[in-house]
Order: C-alpha cells, then sequence, then structure tokens
C-alpha cells in the first residue's frame, strides 16, 4: 500500500474510533460494539478497505505496543489501598472466580473443539478477562449499588492483566520454538524479566517526575509524556530481552508508578485515559477488519458451546461462589452474573498470538517447499496445525467477546431493571455550592445522586469534579421525567432562586409519585409559601443558625456527624426483615454490628427513644447511629439483605 494511501486509512480508522467513542457515549453502550461494526465494515468481508496486507509485516508491532498501553493503563488504575480494603467477596472474584474461569473455560474448549490442552488452557486464559473498557460503559447505564459497581470494575482491571499474563505463559506451550524450554522455567524466566525491568522503568520515571526540575513552564505535559514513555520503553526493552516479558513489565510498571505518589496525577490519568481510547479504537477496529466469516463460524456450534458455558454457566457460577456470604442480595448475584462481557485484551492478545503461529506456519510451509519426502509431509501436517490453532484460536475468543458484548452489553439495563437492582435515584435540581455540596454527602452515603443545572459552565466544572449532571431546565416537566424522576425516592430543589425551587416543587409533586420532596428557602419570606405546598422547606438563614449552635453547644457531635467520609453516621431504616418484627430492642441490639445502636424508632408518625422492652413492627423505622461501615451493615440487616 502507498504511503498516501495508507495514512488516509489510518486517519480514516482514528476518524471512525472516535464516532464510535461518540455514539457509545450518546446510545450509553460499550463502544466496542461500534468498533466491531466499523472494523467488519472496513474490512473484507464489507467494503475491503482493510486487508491483511494493509500493514504488512508491522501489525504484530501496533498490536503489541497497544497492549502494552491497554495493560498499563489498567494496572495504573488497580490501587493497592482499595484491594486491602476491597470486601472478600471482590478478592475472591479475582482469586477463585478467575481459576473457575480459567480450568472452567480450558475444560470446555477441549472438549467441545477438539483441541489440545495447551491450546484450551491458552484460550481459557484470555477469556478470564472482563475488562475496565467494556464494564464501565454498562455501569454508566446501569447505576448500581456502589459494592456491586466496585467489585464489577475491580474484577475488571485486575483479571484484564491476569489474563494477560496468563496468556503469555500458556502460549509458551502452544508456541514451537518455546514449548520445549519447560512451562515453568520459562514462565519464570520470563515473568522475572518483566517484573525486574518494569520496577527499573517505574524507578527511573519516578524519580524524573519528583527530584528533577523538567521544564518547569511545561511540567504537566512532561509529566504525561515521561509516564506514557514509561508504558512503552518497558515493554520494548523486556520484549527484547525475552518475547513476551514485555506484557509483565508494562503491567508492573503501571501498578508501580499508579501506587505511588507522582505530581500531576489527574493531568496523566486523563492523558493516558484519551490515549488508551485512540490505540483501542484503531487497534480494535483493525482487528475486527481482519477477522474472516470462515474464522469466525467454522465450527460454529461447538464454538457456541463454548460461549454459552463461559457466559451461562461459568459466569453465573464463580460470581455465586465468590459472593457468597457477603453483602450482596440474591438479586444482585444474578445481575453480575449477567455482566462479564470479554473486550480488547483477549482480542488484542489472541491476534497478537495468531499472527505469530501464522508467521511460523508460513516458514515451515517455505522449509517443506526446499525439501522432499516424509520431512517435507513433516513440516507441512506442522504448518497445517499451527494455522488451525490460530483459526481456532481467534475465532473462538472473538465470538465470546461479540455474544457477550452485544447481549450482556446490550441486555444489562433491562434484566437490572426486571431484578430492582437499580437504587432509586435522588436528583438534585441546582448544581452550585449547595447542590454539589449535598451530593458529596448523599453519595458518601451509598445513594445514586443526579445534579439538574442548565449552566454550561457550571454543568462542565461539575462534571470535571465526578458529578453525574443533567444539563437542561429543571423546571421542565418532560425534562425532570427524562433526568429519572419518575424513578426518584427524593428530589430537592436546591437553586439559589426561590420561584425556580417553588416551581420544580409543584412540577415534582403534582406529576410524580415522589416519596420526598426538600426545597431551599434563600429568602426566609418565603418559606410559608412552600409549606402551604406541603413541601418540607430548609430555610438557609434557620439552617445556618442551626448549625453555629450545634458547634457551640455540641461540637464533638457536630463534628462527628458532619464531616463528609469520616467515621460517625446516623442513618434511617424501614424495618423489612422478618427475623426482627416482633422482637424487642432488648434482643435485636445484639444482633447489630459492633459500634452500631438504635438511636430512635418512628411509629406511625411519632418518633421516640425506645426502651428496651419496645417491640419492633412491621414498617417501623429505626435511626442507627454508629460508626460507618458498622451502620450500612445494619441498615442491611434491617431490610433482609444478604
Amino acid at each position: 500500500m502507498a504511503a498516501n494511501e495508507l495514512i488516509l486509512l489510518v486517519a480514516g480508522i482514528i476518524a471512525l474510533g472516535v464516532i464510535a467513542q461518540l455514539l457509545a457515549n450518546r446510545y450509553e453502550v460499550p463502544s466496542i460494539i461500534f468498533y466491531l461494526a466499523a472494523g467488519i465494515a472496513l474490512g473484507p468481508e464489507g467494503a475491503g478497505f482493510i486487508t491483511p496486507d494493509s500493514f504488512g509485516a508491522g501489525l504484530p508491532t501496533i498490536v503489541g505496543l497497544a497492549v502494552a498501553i491497554i495493560v498499563f493503563e489498567g494496572a495504573f488504575h488497580l490501587k493497592i489501598d482499595r484491594l486491602r480494603e476491597a470486601p472478600a467477596a471482590t478478592f475472591r472474584l479475582v482469586t477463585v472466580g478467575a481459576v473457575i474461569a480459567l480450568v472452567g473455560t480450558a475444560v470446555v474448549a477441549r472438549f467441545a473443539l477438539g483441541i489440545e490442552w495447551s491450546l484450551a488452557f491458552l484460550i481459557g486464559a484470555l477469556l478470564v478477562a472482563t475488562g475496565p473498557t467494556v464494564i464501565t460503559p454498562i455501569l454508566e447505564v446501569v447505576p448500581v449499588r456502589d459494592h456491586v459497581a466496585a467489585a464489577l470494575e475491580t474484577e475488571g482491571i485486575v483479571n484484564d492483566v491476569t489474563a494477560a499474563i496468563l496468556a503469555v505463559v500458556f502460549f509458551q506451550v502452544v508456541n514451537p520454538t518455546t514449548a520445549d524450554n519447560g512451562l515453568i522455567s520459562d514462565f519464570t524466566a520470563r515473568l522475572g524479566t518483566g517484573v525486574l525491568i518494569g520496577l527499573v522503568v517505574a524507578g527511573v520515571v519516578y524519580y524524573l517526575l519528583q527530584y528533577v526540575d523538567l521544564s518547569p513552564g511545561s511540567a504537566p505535559q512532561s509529566a504525561r509524556l515521561l509516564v506514557l514513555a514509561g508504558a512503552l520503553v518497558s515493554y520494548a526493552l523486556a520484549n527484547a530481552q525475552l518475547a513476551e516479558a514485555g506484557v509483565a513489565a508494562a503491567a508492573t510498571a503501571g501498578i508501580v508508578l499508579g501506587n505511588v505518589d507522582i505530581p500531576y496525577e489527574k493531568n496523566v490519568t486523563d492523558f493516558k485515559g484519551d490515549i488508551t481510547l485512540l490505540v483501542l479504537s484503531f487497534v480494535f477496529i483493525t482487528l475486527a477488519a481482519l477477522l474472516r466469516a470462515d474464522v469466525l463460524f467454522e465450527l460454529a456450534l461447538p464454538k457456541l458451546i463454548v460461549v454459552g458455558a463461559v457466559a451461562l454457566v461459568l459466569r453465573p457460577l464463580l460470581v455465586f461462589i465468590s459472593t457468597r456470604g457477603g453483602q450482596f442480595t440474591r438479586n444482585e448475584r444474578v445481575l453480575m452474573s449477567a455482566i462479564g462481557p470479554r473486550g480488547i485484551i483477549p482480542a488484542s492478545v489472541a491476534t497478537l498470538f495468531a499472527v505469530e503461529l501464522r508467521a511460523q506456519a508460513s516458514e515451515l510451509r517455505a522449509e517443506a517447499a526446499a525439501t522432499t519426502g516424509p520431512e517435507s509431509a513433516e513440516l507441512l501436517e506442522q504448518a497445517t496445525l499451527l494455522s488451525n490453532q490460530a483459526d481456532i484460536l481467534v475465532g473462538t475468543v472473538f465470538l465470546v467477546i461479540l455474544v457477550t458484548v452485544v447481549f450482556e452489553g446490550g441486555l444489562a439495563r433491562y434484566i437490572a431493571e426486571y431484578l430492582d437492582v437499580i437504587p432509586m435515584r435522588v436528583i438534585i435540581v441546582g448544581g452550585g455550592t449547595v447542590g454539589r455540596a449535598l451530593a458529596d454527602r448523599l453519595e458518601d452515603r451509598g445513594e445514586n445522586v443526579v445534579l439538574i443545572e442548565e449552566d454550561g459552565a457550571v454543568v462542565e466544572d461539575a462534571r470535571n469534579e465526578g458529578y453525574t449532571v443533567e444539563m437542561g431546565d429543571g423546571t421542565d416537566m418532560d425534562f425532570l421525567r427524562s433526568a429519572g424522576a419518575e424513578n426518584a425516592k427524593t428530589v430537592v430543589a436546591a437553586t439559589a432562586d426561590d420561584d425556580t425551587n417553588l416551581l420544580v416543587s409543584q412540577l415534582v409533586k403534582s406529576r410524580f409519585d415522589t416519596d420526598n420532596i426538600l426545597a431551599r428557602a434563600n429568602n426566609p419570606d418565603n418559606v410559608e409559601a412552600f409549606e402551604e405546598l406541603g413541601v418540607n422547606t430548609i430555610d438557609s438563614a434557620m439552617a445556618t443558625a442551626w448549625a453555629i449552635d450545634n458547634q457551640i453547644e455540641r461540637p464533638a457531635l457536630a463534628q462527628w456527624m458532619t464531616q463528609v467520609g469520616g467515621t460517625g453516621d446516623a442513618q434511617e431504616v424501614a424495618v423489612s426483615n422478618e427475623e426482627l418484627i416482633g422482637k424487642s430492642i432488648e434482643e435485636v441490639g445484639p444482633m447489630l454490628p459492633d459500634a452500631c445502636l438504635i438511636a430512635l424508632v418512628s411509629h406511625e408518625g411519632e418518633t421516640v427513644v425506645p426502651t428496651a422492652d419496645y417491640v419492633i413492627e412491621d414498617g417501623d423505622k429505626l435511626t442507627l447511629l454508629g460508626q460507618h461501615d458498622p451502620v450500612r451493615e445494619g441498615m442491611q440487616m434491617c431490610r433482609g439483605e444478604d
């Protein structure tokens, strides 16, 4: 292909990748769906713009560097502190769950496809990965509770890295040039080389960032470029020492740099995210374009058996085993079983390995052509075996990706709604200082908060700070509905304009079945108008006076209760657990977690400090007081959640 044509092709692929990402954001589905569609449309099965000869011998290098950036990105977000604090269920997902996925997939592939154990375990290793590139877009569409999202995101990040390294190990057995080296020694050499080089490169990058004055005028840019260079250099140096050691090096460098205090970390993270998106779009569209229909659908029934086992048997099995005895409800566990799409890492690494196997097959055919007799026939047989292995590897992995992404990504929202696991929203109209401060507190308590704001500058600032913001007019009924008012348990009118707050309150009260409507009254003279409407009203002047009084009269309690992210917490919860109904406070108290006690009971609109012999009735609301985590566990117990 001529240079100008190649430049045009690369630019077109990147442009399609950006469009695919925009469409994914617009329709709230994983972008990989659009990458697949674009790739098929451009490939030999479509328009034919991309062919196996388009990039010549450079394709393995392009894919290899892409894998390095993707693995580095995932490892950079793998925070050791988060893993330490993660519940036991999350830890089991990335250990016990990964083993179940690996071994189970390998066994099914071995017998369904009739392949050697080495290739079966290579397929199993690749399909361990779920990956943040496919999980995160689903979680943006399905706003599940924090512990569910944290488990799925952590699993995706950890397993992306795990799958890449495991696949390298098993490829050494499939690859005839390394098959006789010994699995353990070969793995140890490659992993050790990768880890050592990754540590050295990460150390150099950290030293340069922390202690060298890198052009003060453009320090954030220098930091971004240094980290990106670290990812590529670690991969290249390790691969130069031992083939396939680069994945471990990139992962090691990413983990180290992601867990040390580097300057301009937010700039680095945003920049890496943008680069990774471009790399993902280019590589995945290219790989999808090179996927032949005969490779995908040859042995279609056996491959579909593997797909079914991965999605319908192994995924539910590993989720239910990993989350037993934890804080996940049965319906949340069912939803997690239905969200396990495979993505970029399996596709990229499988293609990289397939290219190597096909290259070795071509060398064997050339060698066979130069010889005669039985030796020639044996070489041709080996070449055919390698080509078949490459086709089975790519076809099986891509079919699993295609089916799981399309069905699990496309149906996740409907499944979540059917299972009723999407927490009801809290809508705050007004994204200013008050609205965002309230959102901080509610999100810290695990609420699903959406801000509504029509000022573009305020919306941009709020989104940059990580808030979920819908841009539009909060006094428009249709817009309120589209923002989720019909599924909101609480709506707060928190703008700086009382007329707007009053209109929002009127609309919500008259048109939506919302349990709790609150309004901010900026002018004390307007409180009466809100109260006549039957809306809970917060008088800004009186609220300030209460806050000052609390700091004067009860400072310890005020600070303990009002510090966002602090250890203290107080929550009200309606009792629905049949095991608690009919029991006295004296009996229920010891059943609650340590550092959690019942402070108040509300019964039929009357709130009291309960005595020890007070008997809890169905629908009573308990106010739990204590440490943050024990209070949350106590709330789950009161609701009867696992």
